[in-house]
């Protein structure tokens, strides 16, 4: 009989692609893995792992059998949800996952909720990026995540995961009230800030601006939304921005709408072998009621 652990051990490996990645997602050692995927193979009479020049891969029969092991995995959290189902009020421990701004606009809110609801439940909060986030909530680093999607830039889906929209989210021209930019056209000649490379934000932004006729001059460059804002209100840069911030900017800040209108999307994500269980159940409710309240503007 296959020992869950090393099946969990496998199915990360799949997932992460090397020992030091694998090590790290699971608090082992890259030796520990080792041993682990060595024992598995063991018991299953013939080689899951081979080199390939400096790689480590599966074999056929390592994936087939990390493909069985994601049906186990979902199989017991199923029975766990089950038997937790029985036990009366919800408790436990759920592991939350949320990118910066919607952190900022909906975690005070959703604590709230949990406390009233349900004062067992302990709710994990982990600042992430959305498509980093959504791999760790398939590969059950995560119970729940909340992540974006902008106009034309689609997150990654895993086939496991179920999503649930929480809000749709106006983009905005912020800029310094003092001097109000109205238009991205009217932009083409200022210091922007946008997030790195590689962020969805970044390349709405941009496509936004060169469709708009110019290539913006992006002076600043952070992930902190809160920055972003910072540096708009002294006017040091002007930027596009989400609803969830702009919510609460200052009456320095002015906002201008877009020529075509463009929102964010905002969406909770979890596996479908967690949907019943109690306490992700209890949070992912309390999502809801915080998005609802935003969209009732309380």
């Amino acid at each position: 009989m296959y020992d869950v652990t090393q099946l969990r051990t496998l199915r990360e490996f799949a997932v992460r692609g090397t020992l030091q990645e694998t090590a790290q997602s699971l608090g082992y050692t890259s030796s520990a893995v080792s041993q682990q995927l060595a024992a598995l193979a063991r018991d299953a009479g013939t080689p899951l792992t081979r080199r390939v020049g400096r790689r480590l891969v599966l074999t056929s029969a390592g994936a087939a059998l990390a493909h069985g092991a994601e049906e186990v995995l979902a199989a017991l959290e199923r029975a766990r949800s089950d038997v937790a189902a029985t036990l009366g009020s919800p408790h436990g421990t759920v592991r939350l996952a949320i990118f910066q701004s919607a952190a900022l606009a909906l975690v005070p809110r959703t604590l709230t909720l949990v406390g009233e609801a349900a004062p067992e439940v302990r709710v994990e909060i982990t600042q992430a990026e959305p498509a980093q986030a959504l791999e760790d909530t398939w590969a059950r680093q995560y119970d729940l995540v909340v992540a974006e999607e902008y106009p034309h830039h689609s997150a990654p889906h895993h086939a496991e995961l179920v999503r649930e929209t929480l809000v749709s989210d106006e983009i905005s021209l912020a800029s310094c009230a003092d001097s109000p930019v109205r238009s991205l056209a009217d932009a083409a000649d200022l210091a922007w800030v946008m997030e790195p490379q590689g962020a969805a934000s970044r390349h709405f932004a941009e496509q936004a601006c060169r469709v708009a006729g110019f290539e913006p001059d992006v002076r600043f460059e952070t992930a902190d939304l809160q920055s972003h804002l910072a540096l708009v209100t002294a006017g040091h840069a002007v930027a596009l921005m989400p609803g969830l911030m702009t919510g609460t900017a200052p009456g320095s800040v002015s906002l201008a709408g877009l020529h075509a209108p463009a929102h964010r999307t905002v969406f909770a994500a979890l596996r479908g072998s967690s949907r019943q269980d109690p306490a992700v159940t209890v949070v992912l409710e309390a999502l809801r009621r915080g998005a609802r309240d935003l969209r009732a503007g309380t």
